[in-house]
């Protein structure tokens, strides 16, 4: 749950986003600039944080005062050397933090820290990962917990979707690619796991609102509704007006999360009284919208 330090709106001297060319922290940059609120965004081409003396640079980058987004990871990490990846990019974060006062800390980890659990999943379910990329975001969580000074909130979404993803995962990501290209559209077994997705503009604004209200805490960030991947290709399907087959396939071992992995969003409503999530069908709609127009 979230505890705002602000009792409303307050704009901070800075932020700072650091992973500023990935997907959620582009995202970010994007809206910070929108809302003229003056903003460092930090990525590999300005800071490899794998490499010896990134904890100095990153340092030298921050001020007394800055909010500060950790954005950048090895993302999804799937090996034990992906994994070591992100300690070492931690750690360098870490270390630069230590180092200068600044005033608020947001780190963006993942709902993958949570087990499943039978009933919708809130902020109070135990952290109880099944993968390594669960496993490293709850590091990466009591890391940032255990070593900084500064007001920290941690931020969980479940899966992201938008225009610029960069992993093609399966569904809403990959089922508008293969749309683009006229491809019919596979689904592991009949498609009929039920998912919340959120679209990344979201998952930057609360971001956002985090920043303003300086609060500290967890927040999920999830839709509270949930579609089977049938549902969600036969969305993307519409919003690309092409005549697509989506074709089931013989599904080999169990369904993820037993097929089905809902949300309740109760904390951020009730964080956020006047923030409302983009639906999934709109937001499909949004992102085909957003692909026509870079297309020209």
């Amino acid at each position: 749950m979230l505890q705002h330090g602000h009792a409303s709106d307050l704009v901070p001297e800075r932020v700072v986003v650091i992973g500023a060319e990935g997907f959620v922290g582009a995202a970010l940059v994007a809206q910070l600039a929108a809302a003229k609120i003056s903003h460092l965004g930090l990525g590999r081409h300005e800071i490899d944080l794998l490499t010896t003396g990134a904890a100095e640079l990153l340092a030298a980058q921050l001020r007394p005062g800055d909010v500060v987004v950790a954005a950048a990871a090895r993302a999804p990490c799937r090996t034990m050397a992906m994994f070591i990846e992100n300690m070492i990019i931690v750690k360098a974060i870490i270390d630069a933090l230590v180092r200068v006062p600044v005033s608020h800390v947001i780190n963006v980890s993942s709902d993958a820290v949570y087990g499943d659990e039978p009933a919708p999943l809130t902020e109070h379910a135990p952290t109880a990962p099944e993968s390594l990329h669960g496993a490293m975001h709850l590091a990466r969580e009591i890391a940032f917990r255990s070593e900084i000074p500064a007001p920290l909130a941690i931020v969980r979404p479940t899966l992201i979707y938008g225009a610029s993803d960069p992993h093609n995962g399966y569904g809403p990501n990959r089922f508008r690619r293969q749309a683009a290209r006229g491809e019919e559209i596979p689904l592991f077994g009949e498609g009929e796991e039920r998912r919340d997705h959120v679209l990344v503009d979201d998952v930057a604004a609360l971001i956002l609102r985090i920043a303003l209200r300086r609060s500290t805490g967890t927040l999920n960030i999830a839709t509270g509704e949930t579609y089977s991947f049938r549902a969600i290709a036969e969305m993307v399907v519409a919003a690309a007006r092409k005549p697509l087959a989506i074709k089931g396939s013989p599904r080999h071992g169990p369904m993820p999360h037993n097929g089905y992995r809902p949300f309740d969003p109760a904390a951020s409503h009730a964080a956020f009284p006047n923030f409302r999530y983009v639906s999934l069908p709109a937001g499909i709609q949004r992102v085909q919208t957003e692909m026509e127009a870079a297309r020209g």
